[in-house]
């Protein structure tokens, strides 16, 4: 095969791992806007402040450790004992259970029925307090994150993929991440058994029946609260997952909030209720800025990975503004 070939496959491949961990995210704020029809401004730093605790827990840091040694003048960082990464992950899973209980019965209790800019004002104010809250009860140091996850590059798919070279030197198999690829599996899993919960279940029908009128809801006996708090759960524990994955790749720092903002194009792309969709648009998103980037990038100076995507994002709002996957809209003239 020709050079250009093969270093463009493996182009196109890195670009499909690369967009799905650009789809995690994006589920996350897909699963809030479909069940309550509320961008999720927060659902960034939901990713980091899960890694954190997890990484808190993992290591059995004290929270609040510099708050308390300050007030009361100790040297406490540490329990004395870690915890395995499993554990430590169903602990995280209920603490961001905690978390969803308390942002319905603290903030959006109050907002039901209000305007949907009201309801994003409130997730802009619920990041910037959760970024708060994390940097004040773990640290704001990088902090390594080990769960276990194969890293670095798959030996195996090198070498099963050499005799694709043709007898070329400069080819020594295609260079795939461990992580990324566990990563797809994970988000392969996480759409099939969301569509599933989404179509098939009650709770799945009366997360669709909110997100359409909060009242009219209210009237058949949808219980708001309930369905919020479950909304907040799941998008917490997709959170957790993307924050694991994010975290294991390049360390859990506070940068890592602002993989929310990879996200919008993914789900301009994809359509801002749709599952499928995000999966769909984060491919769409990784392949196409890997590809631009390889084919185009030497010609214009490079880092065009930086602003491809919300380029590709603004044509996609200019021709379907609902996204390929997004409800049809329908106005009445």
């Amino acid at each position: 095969m020709p050079d250009s070939l093969l270093f463009g496959t493996e182009v196109v491949l890195n670009g499909l791992m690369a967009g799905v961990l650009y789809a995690l995210v994006a589920l996350g704020f897909v699963l809030i806007y479909k069940a309550s029809g509320i961008f999720n401004y927060a659902q960034g730093v939901m990713a980091l402040f899960a890694a954190m605790t997890l990484y808190g827990i993992m290591v059995g840091q004290v929270p609040f450790a510099h708050l308390i040694n300050a007030i009361f003048g100790t040297h406490i960082h540490h329990f004395g004992w870690e915890v395995p990464a499993i554990i430590a992950i169903v602990l995280t899973i209920a603490v961001m259970v905690l978390f969803a209980w308390l942002v319905q019965q603290y903030i959006f209790r109050h907002l039901v029925g209000q305007e949907p800019i009201i309801l994003f004002m409130a997730t802009i104010g619920l990041a910037y307090f959760l970024e708060g809250v994390a940097d004040l009860m773990w640290g704001s140091e990088i902090k390594a994150l080990d769960v276990g996850l194969p890293q670095g590059g798959s030996f195996w798919i090198e070498e099963n993929t050499q005799w694709m070279g043709m007898g070329n030197e400069n080819f020594y198999g295609f260079f795939l991440d461990q992580l990324d690829l566990i990563a797809t599996v994970i988000a392969a899993v996480l759409v099939i058994a969301l569509v599933a919960f989404s179509q098939y279940t009650k709770q799945g029908r009366a997360m669709r029946a909110v997100a359409d009128d909060h009242q009219a809801a209210l009237s058949v006996g949808i219980n708001l609260n309930f369905i919020w708090v479950l909304v907040w759960s799941v998008a917490g524990f997709v959170a957790l997952v993307a924050g694991i994955v994010w975290g294991s790749k390049s360390g859990v720092q506070f940068s890592l909030s602002l993989i929310a903002l990879k996200a919008l194009p993914v789900l301009m792309l994809g359509g801002f209720t749709s599952i499928p969709g995000a999966i769909v648009g984060g491919l769409i998103i990784g392949v196409g800025e890997k590809l631009f980037e390889f084919a185009i990038g030497p010609l214009v100076g490079g880092a065009t990975e930086n602003w491809f995507a919300y380029v590709l994002a603004l044509l996609f709002l200019v021709f379907r503004p609902q996204g390929l996957f997004g409800d049809k809209i329908i106005e009445r003239v």
